[in-house]
Parts: C-alpha cells; structure tokens; sequence
C-alpha cells in the first residue's frame, strides 16, 4: 500500500512537472472566444480590461440628432429627418425626437413607417418637453415656442452622452458624419460646437445691436450645435441658465440663443467654432458669397432662418427644401431628389442665392457619384 501511494505521489510530481515546462517554454497562444455566443457584457466579464482591446467592436459610429418641436412645425421637421436619413451615410443613427405629447403620435406613427420602408436604417426615441418649475412659462415663450428647451437636453437626455442637435428648419444636405467628426476634433475642455452668426462685421447683428456679451466678435448661432452632453453636465451647465436669464432677460432678442452667447462669452474655452457650411443661412448668400468653406466643399447643413423654407424670400432656400419634402423615402435618388433639386433651383437664378447653385447640390453628387 506504501508503495502504491509513493508510486502515484511520484506520477503526480512528473506531470506537474511536465506541464510547468511546457507553460514555460512553448510559444503562448492567446485562448479566443466566439464573442458571438456571448452578450457584450459576458465577454467582458469573461476576458476582463482587454475585452476591448482584443474585440473592437464592428458596428459602425452612432450619430444622435435630436429635434425640439412645438406647436405647427410637425411637418418641417419631419422633413428635416427625412434629409438625416438620406445623408445617414455608414452611421447608426439614432432620431431624438422632444415633443408635445399632442404631437407625438404623429411622428412615432411616421418614423415606425419610414424605418419599415427603409429596412430598420435608423432607431429614434420621443421624449417629453420638459421645463424646471422656475420661470417655467418664461422659458417655455422665450423666443420660438418651446425653443429654449434645447438648453436642458442635458438633464432630458441624461441617459445620453452627445448629440447633434438641430432646429426643425434645417436640411441635411451631406453626410451627418460630416459634421458628427467634429466631436473629435473638440479639445477636452470644449462642451459644444457652434457656428460663428455673421462672417462679416458690417452686417452682423450682436456687433451691431446686443445688448448682452456675446462670444468673440460676431457671436454665435445655435441653429446647428454639437453638445456634449455629459460635459455639460460636468460643467453644472443648468444651474447657469437662469442667473443669466433673470439678469438680461430685457435683452434677449434671440431667446435660448443669446443665453449661450453669454455663458460662451464668459467661458470661451468651452466653445468650438466650425466653419460654416455646416450651419448655412440666408446671410451668407443674399447680398454676396461669403462662406467660403461652403465653397470649397459644398454646404453640409441648410438652415432655413426666418422663415425661408417656408416663404418667398429666397427661393432657392424653398427650392431645397420642396424637393426634400416631394422626395419619397426608397425612390432613386438621383431622379427624384438630385435631379428635382438642381431643376427647382435652375428657377431661382436671377437672385443671388440661386447663382449658387452648385454649392447646395455639391454633396448630393458626390454621393451618387454624378460629379
């Protein structure tokens, strides 16, 4: 008996032994997985911090655009989704959708329909207008109906980490990664990205007639904003809003947007300024060109301020954004949007905005190739 247990101990040392040679002087082949079989919380689990080294993920980036709707703007802003997915590019993305709840229906009965029609090429989400009970009917009248509650979408949105937020007025006429890549080029201080509100001095308007500080020498349009939303939060952003409100409030002309004028004005280092094809207005077109990065590289984002989508003051504004609406969601592109867009601004150009015809179809060509 003695023996036969001297004999297992002796195998039992020679086996360790053999095994701990050859831990230490094969080459070491890393052990995979098929993270497939597992949830992206498993595997975690399972392969601990480098799970995201050794797995990078193959979906492609989220945008997040989110919209702030109010009474009769329904229909434009269905339009401007509409042109986000036309332009939706390789992104995920995702629809944020803020809205009355009598209007709500409408656009989830919508969205559920187009996501049908354009197999499932997006995901969207609908929240509820939300003020703090604090001068909550003053923010609610602002400026436009509902507007300024683009100035709490961090706490409303507290489940997200940035979005490109856009005013219901506005088309997208390139790809939204095109403007999504500015977060990366934000330095870790800036919290949002905005658009400078004139390029040229003689006919700006906070230069001219603010009275209330405003960020740089022209100030700065909120109609197209990338916010970083969990920076905001970081930055206390909500408990700022209303002492600027309750000290200027005779001199907010332009609503939410002046509120961020002056946060910026005193915090210039949480502000990034982008060029302003990503935030094209009326202003940069109707007494000269002076966008020049809308013409090198062709407008990007179309905001139809003052009403110009919806009136005759520049027909080449409203010439864009009939042919987005006409535009049947899974139609040729080329035919029914390309086509139709450079026909209807091929009559606007006897005015100044129309003569620029290529730099509004620039993107639409580059992406069907018809250059």
């Amino acid at each position: 008996m003695v023996r036969l247990k001297l004999s297992c101990l002796f195998l039992c040392i020679t086996g360790f032994s053999i095994v701990t040679l050859l831990c230490l002087y094969l080459p070491y082949k890393p052990i995979t997985y098929n993270i497939g079989r597992f949830s992206a919380l498993n595997a975690s689990i399972l392969l601990g911090s480098h799970s995201v080294q050794l797995f990078q993920t193959k979906k492609n980036e989220e945008v997040v655009i989110a919209v702030v709707i109010c009474g009769n703007r329904t229909s434009e802003a269905l339009v401007m989704i509409k042109s986000a997915i036309v332009f939706r590019g390789n992104s995920d993305l995702r629809i944020i959708v803020i809205a009355e709840k009598n209007i709500q229906q409408e656009f989830d009965e919508t969205l559920r329909d187009w996501r049908l029609l354009t197999n499932d090429s997006f995901s969207y989400e609908i929240h509820s207008i939300v003020f703090p009970k604090q001068h909550s009917d003053e923010w609610r009248k602002l400026f436009q109906p509902c507007a300024s509650e683009r100035l709490f979408l961090p706490t409303v949105l507290n489940h997200l980490d940035s979005i490109l937020y856009v005013d219901t007025d506005t088309l997208f006429l390139s790809s939204v990664e095109d403007v999504w890549k500015h977060f990366s080029q934000m330095n870790s201080s800036q919290l949002a990205a905005m658009v400078p509100e004139h390029e040229d001095m003689n006919v700006g308007w906070y230069n001219r007639f603010a009275n209330h500080p405003y960020y740089g020498k022209l100030g700065l349009n909120s109609g197209v904003m990338l916010m970083n939303l969990t920076r905001m939060r970081e930055f206390d952003w909500i408990s700022r809003l209303a002492p600027v409100l309750e000290k200027y409030r005779l001199y907010l002309t332009w609503g939410d947007q002046d509120i961020l004028n002056v946060i910026f004005h005193d915090h210039p280092d949480k502000v990034y300024v982008y060029p302003c094809r990503y935030n094209y207005r009326s202003d940069h077109c109707m007494y000269m060109s002076n966008c020049k990065s809308a013409e090198e590289d062709g407008v990007a984002v179309l905001h139809g301020s003052r009403s110009t989508f919806q009136t005759n003051k520049q027909p080449a504004f409203r010439a864009l954004f009939n042919a987005m609406s006409q535009y049947q969601l899974g139609s040729d592109p080329v035919k029914y949007l390309l086509e139709a867009s450079a026909s209807l601004l091929n009559e606007t150009t006897s005015t100044n905005c129309g003569r620029l015809a290529p730099i509004f179809t620039h993107n639409l060509r580059l992406m069907f190739q018809t250059v």
